[in-house]
């Protein structure tokens, strides 16, 4: 018997040749494809006379790359610092804390619009935002504890703790955060201003071709695709109007009243009333049913065309409150102007618990901690951990097969994004060869295919060589590199450098994701 759980080595410091973060790499060169880090860089003034040394479009991408990781403050960007035979120049976590200080107001609403124009290119290349059919929003708030009173905006909750209560709009095609506000802890859960803030910027950052007519003031001729929001009980009040007002459709959970208490009795025991509820997966629920109740409960208030479904299902340990007092079941509704068959929208609705997923999932990418005292800088850091996660989330739906394209943060950080590699030199270009045995090699070589296919699809519709091709860096090296006062070049993420890869990529090879 051998209880040892590791094998004895002799440890040395001096290695080269390792590399570490491949799957970070594959990520950032995505996000190089896709343009962000210069459409970020658009958006951030300069503040001082002379260009900075750290693009700050660059370094706002590699924040994000870090919270992927798994980084939760500014030091942790020297993980990926170093590492700059696949990174290049990272900067300290001194400028990233500078940085996130220099990002007021309008430059990071100048941000929101950038990513904006960056969903567009991706949901136009993804079959999970194409086609005709609705585009739902999920709003939700959450508490976030803080264990600091010295931080700026935070204050006692409800639940008897202290932080953060800010509220998210996700779509629910792709889990990606639309929009957010950070609020302190005894924000109310059902602001009104509050939902139509984040839904406004939520509309802002769809694709035009979607947000047309569901701004304030959009006529509904201009509708050329149906958006509709999902709250829970929270949204269930003069909210419904500001929706109507924006041309967007609204599913919110119904509150226990005497008008609901005297519809559910109407057809409590009527059995015809009731039909089968349906699983996510399409088949019978065991004993539940549902049964809409439009026509036994008073909708004054409500706007025309607004419906009353509700589902009852068997009462069991641990139930949360029932519409109707019931020894045998437990009622549960929804209001809603949806068309829907009753049995699909309460199906749909019930597809709203997926924002709590979302939302766990930016609380394990970097939304836990908030490293700064000042708010707005605090604001900041939640917005770039709403993009890295929105970079994360394009990446599994373009780039990564199977399993990996919904995996949780976690699951991405051990078998993905920190894959250890070895890094050589062959015919002038610099190849990064995963060890053997490591379990996700196939999904990372069929990433790196994906991204060149990206690549060389996005080149061929503007007509010109992809950054990277022989042809490309012969033209950009004959004008002159710009260059700061410490003598670094700013175009070197162009000129003069070849692409590093995991293995030799033919076009051929390319997956038909992104045609």
């Amino acid at each position: 018997m051998n209880g040892n759980c590791t094998v004895p080595v002799v440890v040395e410091g001096g290695g080269d040749g390792a590399v570490a973060h491949v799957g970070l790499h594959a990520l950032g060169s995505f996000a190089d494809r896709l343009g962000v880090g210069h459409s970020l860089s658009k958006s951030i003034a300069w503040t001082g006379e002379r260009a900075p040394v750290h693009d700050r479009g660059k370094v706002l991408v590699q924040a994000m790359l870090m919270l992927a990781g798994g980084g939760e403050a500014c030091t942790d960007i020297e993980h990926l610092r170093s590492q700059t035979s696949l990174f290049g120049s990272v900067p300290s976590d001194s400028t990233l804390h500078r940085t996130f200080h220099q990002l007021d107001a309008e430059t990071r609403a100048g941000l929101w619009d950038a990513i904006a124009g960056v969903r567009a290119e991706v949901w136009s290349r993804s079959s999970a935002t194409t086609g005709t059919g609705d585009v739902v929003l999920d709003i939700d708030a959450s508490l976030h504890e803080i264990h600091s009173e010295n931080k700026a905006g935070t204050a006692p909750h409800y639940k008897g703790g202290f932080g953060f209560h800010p509220i998210y709009c996700f779509a629910d095609a792709t889990g990606e955060c639309l929009s957010e506000t950070l609020r302190p802890g005894n924000a109310g859960a059902n602001t009104i201003t509050d939902h139509v803030e984040v839904l406004d910027q939520a509309i802002a950052g769809l694709p035009e071709e979607i947000a047309k007519g569901h701004r304030l003031g959009d006529a509904p001729g201009l509708v050329e695709r149906r958006v509709r929001v999902r709250t829970d009980s929270a949204g269930c009040t003069n909210f419904v109007w500001d929706c109507r007002e924006r041309n967007v459709g609204f599913s919110v959970v119904a509150r226990s009243n005497t008008s609901v208490h005297a519809a559910i009795s109407r057809v409590r025991f009527d059995d015809e009333a009731w039909q089968p509820a349906l699983t996510q997966a399409g088949e019978p629920r065991p004993a539940a049913a549902v049964a809409e109740l439009t026509e036994f409960v008073d909708l004054t208030g409500w706007p025309p065309g607004t419906r009353l479904i509700v589902r009852r299902e068997p009462l069991h340990q641990g139930a949360q409150g029932s519409l109707f007092p019931s020894e045998t079941f437990r009622y549960w509704g929804l209001y809603t102007d949806s068309s829907a068959d009753p049995v699909d929208a309460d199906l749909d609705m019930r597809g709203h618990a997926r924002v709590e997923d979302n939302i766990h999932r930016l609380k394990d990418s970097g939304a836990s901690r908030f490293p700064f005292t000042d708010l707005d800088a605090n604001r900041a850091w939640l917005d770039v951990v709403a993009f890295a996660d929105a970079l994360v989330r394009w990446f599994q739906l373009l780039c990564v097969p199977g399993r990996f394209a919904t995996a949780e943060p976690k699951t991405m950080r051990w078998g993905f994004w920190h894959t250890p590699a070895r890094l050589t030199r062959h015919a002038r270009r610099n190849i990064v060869r995963i060890v053997d045995g490591w379990p996700t090699t196939a999904e990372i070589l069929t990433a790196y295919q994906r991204i060149a296919a990206h690549l060389n699809s996005l080149a061929a519709a503007a007509g010109h060589s992809p950054p990277g091709h022989p042809r490309h860096l012969q033209r950009v090296q004959k004008r002159s590199p710009r260059v700061n006062d410490q003598g670094h070049n700013l175009d070197d993420h162009e000129i003069g450098r070849r692409p590093i890869t995991a293995i030799p990529i033919k076009q051929s090879q390319a997956d038909s994701t992104f045609s």
